[in-house]
């Protein structure tokens, strides 16, 4: 009984932190997902009313979701091939290796913000670098984050400059596969290709796995790219970046509507609790762990 006294006085300010700052919020939120609340006015309880205004009223809401799936589709694949190719890459035994791997890991750690004002410059239509490489070949670049076509496009570029993090995850990985492994297949006559598909990316299949649950519930909270790099934060030309974080966030913090923000938070909780929970399964068919019962 003492030693469990002690170990509770112990962590009781974690406790107190977490049900102060954290579960407690949390409940809140729940409870005001049911309700009308503007922060000024008193609560009035709606039962369900907010989720049906989701769907039946708010046109806006549907814009928000499907400019996130997009996102959330071509980011994740594109980030993870990118790592994992630019970490197969830096992981040859060349010399002055060690220079490019920091070069490359460089845009990871810079501040976001400063990062999409660099991007708004070198996305400009008429001065940026990015048209002006693209002139060099004799390719019309387009209007970029003016263009609702190529808004999109224009952030999933961003992203792939920034893959230097995944790819050091995939580093650290990739030198911690057994070099007798190599060997017995270059003994059976495999080629590169088949030792990098049969060998590398089962190896390395957990860091893949977490990878790509990480890296989709992040680009489903994907807020600040469209904040800054939108005029105003409204969302960009024709609502094209208006993602799902924005537009709960406009209706927050701009029309205080909490009760409606709060009900778009819980929805999109269970979309990612399920959509983790699906990779979570399909991850027992093609994630190999060292143990063999890919648990």
């Amino acid at each position: 009984m003492r030693e469990n006294l002690f170990g509770y006085l112990f962590i009781s300010p974690w406790m107190v932190g977490f049900i102060g700052l954290l579960l407690g919020p949390l409940l809140f939120s729940l409870y005001t997902s049911f309700t009308d609340y503007n922060i000024t006015s008193k609560m009035n309880f709606i039962g369900l009313e907010n989720y049906n205004r989701m769907f039946t009223i708010d046109d806006l809401f549907m814009t928000s979701l499907w400019n996130t799936l997009y996102y959330v589709l071509f980011s994740v694949p594109l980030t993870t091939i990118g790592a994992i190719l630019l970490a197969v890459l830096l992981n040859q035994k060349v010399k002055g290796m060690k220079v490019f791997r920091t070069i490359y890991y460089l845009p990871a750690i810079l501040s976001g913000v400063a990062v999409y004002f660099l991007w708004i410059q070198l996305l400009s239509p008429s001065t940026g670098l990015v048209n002006t490489f693209l002139g060099w070949f004799g390719i019309e670049g387009p209007a970029w984050l003016f263009d609702p076509e190529w808004t999109k496009p224009a952030l999933l570029l961003m992203k792939m400059w920034s893959v230097g993090g995944g790819m050091l995850l995939y580093l650290a990985s990739l030198q911690g596969v057994s070099g007798s492994l190599y060997e017995a297949a270059e003994l059976d006559g495999a080629s590169s290709f088949q030792k990098f598909f049969y060998i590398t990316l089962p190896m390395i299949s957990p860091i893949i796995f977490f990878d790509v649950i990480t890296s989709t519930i992040g680009s489903f909270q994907v807020f600040q790219e469209a904040y800054v790099m939108s005029k105003n934060g409204d969302g960009g030309p024709a609502n094209s970046l208006l993602f799902y974080n924005l537009h709960m966030w406009n209706n927050a913090f701009e029309i205080f509507d909490m009760g409606y923000a709060s009900a778009m938070a819980w929805l999109l909780f269970i979309i990612v609790m399920v959509l983790t929970f699906v990779n979570l399964k399909l991850g027992k068919r093609w994630v190999h762990y060292e143990g063999g019962d890919n648990k």
